[in-house]
């Protein structure tokens, strides 16, 4: 039986590949940039990793918001830290 491979994806703040599960998937919609727990939510997505380090680097350099073309504001980042502290 053949082993399926998870698909990788590059985190915004580090550039690590890592599998999509191990990583917050952010998702820009009409309605704003919101947390893609599905993984499928239609929209341009950027990933970025499940770590305090990678979160306050992204928020520091703005990377999250070249990768999605739009300005994330500091609620987002506080919906991330506290996901990171519920996955605990």
């Amino acid at each position: 039986m053949e082993v399926k491979e998870l698909p990788l994806r590059k985190c915004v703040s580090c550039g690590q590949m890592l599998p999509k599960n191990q990583l917050f998937r952010l998702v820009k919609t009409p309605e704003g940039v919101q947390l893609d727990k599905s993984y499928k939510a239609q929209g341009r997505g950027a990933y970025i990793c499940k770590s305090k380090s990678c979160l306050d680097n992204a928020f520091k350099k703005k990377s999250l918001n070249r990768s999605l073309r739009q300005a994330v504001n500091e609620e987002v980042f506080n919906i991330l830290y506290t996901e990171l502290e519920n996955d605990r």
